[in-house]
């Protein structure tokens, strides 16, 4: 589906984690809409190497681009000198910056910082100097302790969502300077969708609650997880909102949600619905209270008055389309083990 006018075909765009959930759903969505776009995919790839965690250093993944016609760099978004040759080899029109350290867990400030904020802003020059207009990934995990789900009540409660929020800083810095080109930041809720499952633990609990079910497990929720409430947004209408952040009325940055919070429990009773399973529910004790979001709500007046952003997918809707892809990956990678 095209969300705007622009005619991406022709134009040189660049994706960064582009292995990855958020990052490969861009790479086809321009190859099946603008056929003739000029797509280079960046990612540092998946190397077994873990963080202090036990956690993956990269959750890319080379079958989220099985299909994938446009050409493919493997590298790391903190190599200066990849940078500059990027920088020299191409004219982009279009930056898509994805790639991030995204473990909320991970323990490694330095690295975190390096990599979501320093490595952002070396991004963000060449931008400029290319004059292609930037597109990045924020996050909703800079609201953290805040109980206001709207941009300047930000209050991160870990290195992720600081290093989101320095860089929605340096966005700032940038647009107030003045610059030639749109910047938009795009503070993701919880996305849910095709081509998340390799994030492995940290994918969505959609995916891993389908594969429980269909494995015949009992699903597993916290006690009062019908309190706990999420906005859990689509993978489709995380595109739109790219696509619509590449003519933004105004630079800024903006939520992406749906405006509408369901609990956990919602999931497993759509899944069990859609899937005609019911394998009934398990509640167990909540080993992170105190340290856990029990509300997410993100306000959209903003990303709807200047990104004419609207989303299309309610939970149902959502869960439902993603059926079909839950059940593939269920009997080509879980059952493999």
């Amino acid at each position: 589906m095209k969300y705007n006018n622009i005619d991406f075909n022709e134009k040189n765009i660049l994706i960064t984690g582009a292995a990855g959930f958020i990052g490969s759903s861009l790479c086809f969505y321009f190859q099946e809409n603008y056929p003739k776009a000029n797509v280079v995919a960046l990612d540092i790839f998946r190397s077994g190497e873990t963080f202090s965690n036990g956690n993956l250093k990269s959750f890319g993944h080379f079958k989220n681009l099985l299909g994938f016609k446009g050409q493919v760099i493997s590298g790391d978004i903190n190599d200066k000198e990849l940078l500059k040759d990027l920088e020299n080899s191409f004219k982009f029109d279009y930056i898509f910056h994805q790639a991030a350290i995204s473990d909320t867990t991970v323990q490694e400030q330095n690295v975190m910082i390096q990599t979501n904020v320093n490595a952002y802003e070396d991004l963000l020059k060449l931008a400029i100097k290319h004059n292609a207009n930037m597109i990045y990934a924020s996050s909703a995990a800079t609201y953290g302790d805040s109980d206001r789900f709207e941009i300047g009540f930000e209050q991160p409660n870990n290195a992720y969502g600081f290093s989101k929020v320095m860089m929605d800083n340096i966005t700032y810095k940038y647009i107030e300077q003045g610059v030639n080109i749109s910047i938009v930041g795009l503070k993701y809720f919880n996305v849910y969708g095709p081509r998340e499952f390799f994030k492995n633990k940290t994918a969505s609990m959609v995916v891993q609650f389908g594969h429980q079910i269909l494995r015949g497990d009992t699903p597993k929720l916290f006690e009062g997880s019908d309190k706990i409430l999420r906005d859990f947004i689509y993978i489709e209408d995380v595109i739109q909102a790219n696509i619509k952040a590449c003519s933004p009325k105004k630079s800024g940055v903006y939520n992406v949600g749906t405006g509408n919070a369901r609990s956990f429990e919602d999931i497993v009773n759509i899944l069990q619905k859609e899937l005609n399973i019911d394998n009934g529910k398990e509640y167990i004790p909540n080993p992170y209270v105190g340290a856990y979001q029990f509300f997410t709500q993100a306000n959209i007046d903003s990303t709807k008055e200047n990104l004419d952003y609207e989303p299309r997918f309610s939970m149902e809707e959502g869960i439902k389309a993603y059926i079909p892809e839950i059940k593939r990956l269920f009997d080509t990678e879980v059952k493999k083990g």
